[in-house]
């Protein structure tokens, strides 16, 4: 299977997202298009929108971006405490049909300012049980008519959703991608998403991880086509490797000045993103070029780790990704503007299949014994 190579666009209500130089007018419509319009012209899929309580909404910057662009993608984070399956099924089938099949959706069950719309949840296992019934239900009003159901969370009776997404060859819905590391997150995903989001661990970590879900899948019985895989990471690249290092060492800088410590901030951590934040202790440097010093300052998701280097030692590095099984790659830096260009230019080259980098220098990793 060919990989797909995403980028994230900032949804943020303040200006400044992990460094970004972007200020006025940052969430503007013509700003943000002037993204999506740079990540067409420079080899990128599409891009994910992010989401939580307090910042714009991602389906409604999704529509914006889909009718200011031809081929881009938006690969939309959505809740589902915040939709009713039904409703979601609805806004999204009509996206995805008015864009000729261009619609992405990553299911988000993280914890979220819950009671400023009007949500509760329970403990993990009803918060899982919750996202696995969304999916199951929002996939069969994707493809299905007159659909009864009735779960623990959601019941539709006689419900039709019109018009259904675009099929296309295999393709018959927008996929849908998951993250989540824990034992629950994990049986929803083996039996429900289409791709498994990992954060930037090292490669033995995500290789496990893979073997476990694919165990899972057989182990559960999934009824769907073999889950995918997808990495979303920091990637720095700079002309050389000492430039790449000497910038990403400038930024931990910055951001220790501005920044708790981890170690007083790391209460309430889901568990994917506490295995992030553990990472430090093997060494600052894993792998040949993953970085997790970002970690002890304040930097989450795919802030917490980054791939250092040239575009040579970084595509080397998402190479061997990909040969454990990753085929989605969701990748970011800042200035996320210029870095679309750079990296589209610089990276996405280096990851077709006919060209073979060959890494410029690689930092030891620091281990500890």
């Amino acid at each position: 299977m060919s990989s797909e190579y995403l980028w994230y666009i900032p949804n943020q209500v303040e200006p400044g997202h992990r460094g970004d130089s972007a200020a006025e007018g940052h969430r503007s419509l013509d700003t943000l298009t002037e993204h999506a319009l740079a990540l067409e012209q420079h080899g990128w899929a599409g891009a994910l929108i992010g989401t939580s309580w307090g910042r714009p909404d991602t389906l409604t910057v999704a529509t914006a971006l889909a009718a200011r662009t031809t081929t881009f993608e938006p690969l939309v984070a959505i809740r589902p405490g915040y939709w009713r399956p039904a409703h979601f099924a609805s806004a999204a089938a009509t996206l995805d049909d008015l864009t000729g099949g261009r619609l992405r959706v990553n299911i988000v069950s993280g914890q979220d300012s819950l009671a400023a719309y009007g949500d509760s949840e329970g403990d993990q296992a009803h918060r899982y049980g919750r996202t696995k019934e969304f999916m199951r239900l929002v996939r069969r009003l994707w493809t299905e008519e007159n659909v009864d159901f009735a779960g623990e969370h959601f019941g539709v009776t006689g419900s039709t959703v019109s018009p259904h997404p675009i099929r296309r060859g295999d393709r018959l819905h927008p996929r849908l991608y998951f993250g989540g590391a824990s034992d629950a997150a994990e049986k929803v995903a083996a039996t429900d998403a289409d791709v498994q989001l990992f954060w930037g661990e090292p490669l033995d970590g995500v290789a496990e991880r893979i073997a476990r879900l694919k165990k899972l899948s057989r182990d559960l019985d999934r009824d769907l086509a073999p889950l995918e895989f997808g990495l979303r990471i920091t990637t720095l690249i700079r002309d050389t490797t000492e430039q790449a290092w000497a910038e990403a060492e400038t930024k931990v800088d910055e951001m220790a000045r501005q920044h708790e410590s981890v170690d007083e901030h790391r209460r309430s951590r889901a568990v994917g993103q506490q295995r992030l934040l553990d990472l430090h202790a093997r060494g600052e440097v894993l792998d040949d070029n993953l970085y997790t010093a970002p970690g002890r300052y304040g930097g989450g998701g795919a802030g917490t780790t980054w791939l250092v280097g040239s575009a040579a030692d970084v595509a080397v590095s998402l190479r061997k990704y990909r040969d454990l099984g990753i085929t989605h790659f969701v990748l970011s830096d800042t200035p996320y503007l210029p870095e679309i260009r750079r990296q589209g230019d610089e990276l996405l080259p280096l990851l077709r299949d006919d060209v073979a980098p060959s890494p410029e220098r690689s930092r030891e990793p620091q281990q500890v014994a």
